[in-house]
C-alpha cells in the first residue's frame, strides 16, 4: 500500500482534531457536572499531545491499515473521570459519555457546512482543503458511531451502564477491563478466523460501516449538501 505525504497531510490533521475535541469534551462535561479530575490533570485541553496514546492512536490504526483490515479504529488516552464526584453519578455518567460522540457529530456538521465555502478557497489549495474536509466528515462520523457501541469502556457502553437497571448494568460494567480485547476479537480475529473456513463473519464491521453511511447522509442533508 503506497501512502504518500499528501495522504498523510489530509488524514492526520482531521484525525487529530476529531480525537482531541472528543476527549476534551469528556473532561469538560465532567468538570461542569462536579468532577475536576480531568481538569486538574490538564486533559480539558485542545493540545493533542495530552490525549494521544502511542499504541491506540498511532500504532494500532497503522497496523490495521497495513494489514488491510475491513474497519479501522483506534483510541486516545482515556480521560480520567471519578464518577463518584459527579453531582448525580449514574445519570451524569451518561452525559459525560455522550459528550465525545456528540462533539464528533457537531464537528461533522461544521465540516459539512464548510463545504459551502470551498468556492472561495484559493485554487492552489482548494483540493487539499476539500480532501481534509471530506476526511474530517468521515472520521468524525466513524468516531461517533464506533464509540457508541454498547461495550465498555466505549462511550456507548458507559451510556448503557448508566441507563440500564442495576441487575443488567453491573454485569455489563464488569466487562470494562476486557472491552478492548472484545473489540479486537469482534473486528479483527473473528473475521480472520471466518476467512479460514470460507465464512464471512465480518458482521460488526458491516453494521458499523452501514450506520456510518447513514450518519454521513443525514449530516449532508441537514447542511444542504445532499
Amino acid at each position: 500500500m503506497n501512502i504518500t505525504l499528501y495522504d498523510l497531510s489530509v488524514w492526520v490533521l482531521p484525525l487529530v482534531i476529531a480525537i482531541t475535541f472528543h476527549e476534551a469534551a469528556h473532561g469538560f462535561v465532567a468538570h461542569r457536572l462536579g468532577d475536576n479530575t480531568a481538569w486538574q490533570l490538564g486533559r480539558v485541553s485542545f493540545n493533542p499531545l495530552r490525549h494521544i496514546d502511542p499504541f491506540g492512536t498511532v500504532l494500532l490504526p497503522a497496523m490495521l491499515l497495513f494489514s488491510h483490515s475491513p474497519f479501522l479504529f483506534g483510541y486516545a488516552k482515556p480521560v480520567p473521570v471519578n464518577f463518584r464526584n459527579l453531582n448525580h453519578p449514574k445519570l451524569d455518567m451518561v452525559w459525560v459519555a455522550l459528550a465525545g460522540p456528540a462533539t464528533n457529530i457537531l464537528l461533522a456538521l461544521a465540516t459539512a457546512l464548510a463545504f459551502h465555502a470551498l468556492p472561495f478557497a484559493p485554487a492552489s489549495s482548494a483540493k487539499w482543503i476539500a480532501d481534509n474536509l471530506k476526511n474530517s466528515l468521515v472520521i468524525n462520523a466513524v468516531l461517533a458511531v464506533f464509540n457508541m457501541m454498547p461495550i465498555p469502556p466505549l462511550d456507548g457502553g458507559r451510556v448503557a451502564v448508566g441507563l440500564l437497571p442495576r441487575p443488567l448494568a453491573l454485569p455489563l460494567a464488569r466487562l470494562e477491563p476486557f472491552g478492548m480485547l472484545i473489540l479486537i476479537g469482534l473486528l479483527i480475529l473473528l473475521p480472520l478466523a471466518g476467512s479460514q473456513f470460507g465464512l464471512n463473519l465480518d458482521v460488526i464491521s458491516v453494521i458499523l460501516r452501514t450506520l456510518t453511511g447513514y450518519v454521513i447522509q443525514v449530516v449532508l442533508l441537514l447542511t444542504g449538501n445532499a
